[in-house]
């Protein structure tokens, strides 16, 4: 991977608080370490490389059509090690499982296989519109890359392959997907849910009628707590500040419910401010949540004690997305607009960021 000869050791912690000089408190209210050499234009989706490998790398994808990658020191600084550049914008990465290669999804219609080790790209997909999501899926009896477009069909893909192993219809665009083997689950425009099963060979599971009132945006699965680590459920994140909880087979009723987030706190003039969940990231050891918003602020969640275990300062932009590294001792979120208050509120002029944050102990579930 690159040459891991000049990598040091890696371990769980990391490190205190980093600012750069130049950068205005303002643009960074928690005081959290910050990516060098962001992106030029808006921050997509991002993602942190597997455990299979020693180092923590951080990848992004942006509006300016580039994937780029760091490596992630302990003490929390960052090394840009390399980035490639597809055709429009990058709507979603994904990583190998062993960590050498990144998927990278666009709306330039392809997806492609980023080889780190040869900084080498090839294309691995292919839809009739924009490509929104990418995930690759290791199952006991195949692997394959999971796409999901605009086109109103979920593919996937053998990567040597340029046809698809299967095309699945889907009965709006695609929004947002997740995948927890043995599980995917994809929302798409008009409210619409439908959740697969991927032993064997990938088939639709069940449709479900949305618990959320207003348009999708972000989708995340989390696991049991009995300790077997399957997929027990997710949670919807829509543009009205509002997070749906929802399990795939509830014990009760009572354990599918709802919350809101990412509002104002007070009322002007009788009318709450709004905003949009942008992402969703469930935590890979204690199983809370944090979501991001268009109001500029990350939240920590516990959805079985059902409280909030952490609010963030408002950043100056809206937090575009969020990602956790593989122990879980790293939150990385980005801001940059988001476009949600369309172009006469965007702003040349404010550049975007990558923090990065110590957040294991913040995650904690509360004590019950």
């Amino acid at each position: 991977m690159f040459n891991p000869s000049t990598f040091g050791t890696s371990s769980t912690g990391f490190g205190g608080f980093g600012l750069s000089t130049s950068t205005p408190v303002s643009a960074n209210p928690m005081k959290d370490f910050e990516v060098v050499n962001p992106p030029d234009d808006s921050v997509q989706c991002m993602a942190f490389s597997p455990a299979t490998i020693p180092q923590d790398f951080l990848v992004a994808g942006s509006w300016d059509n580039n994937v780029r990658c760091w490596e992630v020191q302990r003490d929390g600084k960052t090394i840009g090690k390399a980035q490639q550049t597809m055709g429009g914008p990058v709507m979603d990465v994904a990583w190998h499982d062993d960590g050498s290669k990144v998927f990278m999804a666009s709306a330039d219609k392809t997806v492609h296989c980023w080889d780190l080790g040869s900084n080498q790209k090839m294309q691995v997909a292919q839809h009739d519109a924009p490509v929104k999501t990418v995930h690759w899926i290791k199952a006991p009896t195949y692997s394959c890359v999971m796409t999901g477009s605009w086109d109103k069909t979920l593919k996937f893909w053998d990567t040597r392959n340029p046809t698809p192993i299967l095309t699945l219809n889907l009965p709006e665009r695609c929004y947002c997907a997740d995948v927890e083997y043995p599980m995917a689950v994809v929302g798409t425009a008009n409210r619409h849910l439908i959740v697969y099963q991927l032993e064997g060979q990938p088939q639709e599971f069940k449709q479900i009628e949305s618990p959320l009132k207003y348009q999708h945006r972000c989708v995340a699965i989390f696991k049991d707590k009995k300790g077997a680590g399957t997929p027990a459920g997710f949670a919807l994140g829509s543009v009205e500040g509002r997070v749906a909880i929802q399990y795939i087979v509830a014990a009760s009723p009572r354990d599918n419910f709802t919350f809101k987030c990412h509002r104002s706190n007070g009322t002007s003039n009788g009318f709450q401010d709004i905003y949009a969940v942008n992402d969703i990231k469930f935590h890979p050891v204690h199983g809370t949540l944090s979501t991001v918003g268009s109001d500029g602020r990350f939240s920590f969640w516990d959805k079985d004690a059902r409280t909030k275990l952490k609010n963030s300062e408002a950043m100056e932009q809206p937090i575009s997305c969020c990602a956790f590294n593989h122990n879980g001792q790293i939150f990385a979120y980005s801001v940059s607009y988001d476009w949600s208050k369309g172009h006469e509120y965007f702003n040349p002029q404010k550049k975007n960021y990558i923090f990065l944050r110590s957040c294991y102990d913040e995650l904690k579930p509360r004590s019950r």
